[in-house]
């Protein structure tokens, strides 16, 4: 500023600070008022000519909307996620970092990989994150699902938790790390995948076709949640998942007399298979602890500010029978804020998520079919046992029970695939992914509890875990029951403050990792 005031005022231009000339608006804003070209910046400092290039906008929540706005439904054979693809890749482009979008067999689904170079040969980090969405039922939606619409400090949008939410946040705390100048010690590389939700061509189709462009040392995807406390918004516990629960799916038939509708008789497959449905409907599978649940569970009584809870996790931890165990876990259930969640990390869940039966209105038809959806813990009840256990309590009332095989799988194929996936190791915890993301919620969240976790639901990890490569999830940002419901329900929806904090929290991750 000294040398500018010793210019005659005609010809004096303002100077411009490190902070200003690299943050997004405000620096291409004073650069143009400057009348500063990118010519003359490329032809100056390459720190400065780059931050001249950076994207207008790091914001996340600008982020989020627009990727709300696109519609990536998958019904079961894919998104379309072109479009969003390509305004993604221009997100990339415009802060100068290199970027790919690699097509799928299928019409208009597309991955899309960013890779930040780094200034050492170390293994990679990978931030894998998915573009598609389930679908909506648009007239139980309060807003449009695709307009992200904010209300009552929400954002509400079919994906804005699961995940792109979680793909704004971190984008956005990864261009501010480049708007600065900053430079990683290893190269990052950002998958945006399809096929997540469903579909042939997703994270596994795309290593084996392309795993040169994969290949890395750790990944961090969707997966572990942001507890809070009962005022819904206090940050409680912060988790990382290590593990996936296992999923597979089973069929239940039952069968019956085919007649014309104006003559019922007491055989109806229907009437057979709904009966059981609601029978076992509000059957339980066997509590099981693991190392990586009692982990959780021994942070979650140490975070929460309920005390009838933490006493009801301590006496399930330390229950040395079954009944006793059980019963703890009852009380956990029954005194916990996120009791769907709880639940479901304590033993083999069934969903029953599609029924159909008949084909005309004056024909009683002869078969009924329940798909139901499992998900066991790993190291907990195997798969191949819950199935015995449901064939003989199904046996008596005339169901047939199959399991939910891929087309061309045999069932001794499918178990013994579901065995190996059972007693696949969760992720090694000593990584400098795994501490960042710890030394992260600590400085971002210092009053709440940090802990390893496992993730209920599933994730595109499987072709790095194949391969060894440790894989971690976060969700980051700090959510209540309802907003938890909403994961692939009706008005699915996120704080706009705790997606600003989260934002905050993957940038300090990714602080980690600066040169």
């Amino acid at each position: 500023m000294a040398d500018n005031q010793n210019q005659p005022s005609s010809s004096r231009e303002p100077r411009l600070g490190r902070r200003q000339l690299l943050t997004g608006v405000g620096g291409v804003a004073a650069i143009a008022a400057a009348g500063v070209g990118t010519r003359e910046l490329l032809s100056s400092d390459p720190a400065t000519a780059v931050a001249a290039t950076r994207p207008q906008s790091t914001d996340s929540l600008k982020l989020l909307k627009k990727m709300l706005s696109f519609d990536t439904q998958n019904f079961g054979e894919g998104g379309k996620t072109k479009k969003h693809g390509e305004w993604l890749k221009s997100v990339w482009e415009q802060a100068d970092v290199p970027v790919e979008i690699i097509p799928t067999p299928q019409p208009d689904n597309i991955h899309v990989i960013a890779r930040i170079k780094g200034k050492t040969n170390a293994k990679p980090l990978l931030l894998l994150g998915h573009s598609d969405v389930v679908p909506v039922e648009r007239e139980n939606w309060s807003v449009d699902p695709f307009a992200g619409t904010v209300k009552g400090g929400e954002i509400y949008g079919r994906g804005a938790l699961d995940m792109k939410g979680a793909n704004a946040a971190s984008v956005s705390a990864l261009l501010k790390h480049v708007s600065e100048g900053g430079r990683f010690e290893r190269d990052i590389i950002v998958l945006t995948d399809c096929d997540e939700e469903a579909g042939s061509y997703g994270s596994g189709w795309l290593a084996e076709n392309h795993w040169d462009k994969l290949d890395c040392g750790m990944v961090l995807t969707e997966g572990g949640w942001f507890l809070a406390q009962r005022d819904r918004t206090t940050p409680m516990l912060i988790s990382v998942t290590r593990q996936d629960k296992v999923y597979f799916n089973l069929d239940l038939y039952a069968r019956g007399t085919a007649t014309h509708s104006s003559k019922p008789m007491p055989d109806s497959a229907i009437v057979r298979l709904s009966r059981a449905v609601a029978e076992i409907g509000d059957w339980l599978a066997p509590v099981h602890l693991t190392d990586v649940t009692r982990e959780y569970f021994a942070a979650l009584a140490r975070a929460t500010d309920n005390q009838r809870f933490a006493k009801a996790i301590r006496l399930m931890l330390k229950a040395k029978d079954r009944t006793s165990r059980e019963r703890a876990a009852a009380m956990v259930v029954k005194q916990s804020d996120f009791p769907y969640l709880h639940s479901a990390l304590l033993r083999t869940t069934t969903a029953y998520v599609i029924e159909d039966s008949g084909y005309k209105e004056n024909v009683i038809p002869s078969e009924a079919h329940v798909r139901v959806n499992c998900r066991a813990v790993p190291g907990g009840q195997k798969p191949r046992d819950f199935l015995a256990e449901l064939r003989k309590r199904l046996a008596k009332k005339g169901i047939e029970v199959k399991v939910g095989a891929p087309k061309g799988t045999s069932e001794k194929a499918y178990l013994a695939q579901l065995d190996k996936d059972w007693a696949t190791e969760p992720a090694d915890i000593d990584t400098p992914l795994y501490d960042a993301i710890r030394r992260a919620s600590r400085k971002t969240y210092p009053d709440a509890v940090f802990a390893p976790a496992l993730f209920e639901a599933g994730t595109s990890l499987g072709p790095w875990r194949e391969k060894g490569i440790p894989g971690y999830g976060v969700y980051p940002y700090v959510i209540d029951n309802d907003q938890l419901i909403g994961m692939h329900g009706n008005d699915e929806r996120i704080f706009v403050e705790s997606l600003a904090k989260g934002t905050d929290f993957m940038y300090r991750v990714f602080d980690g990792f600066r040169a």
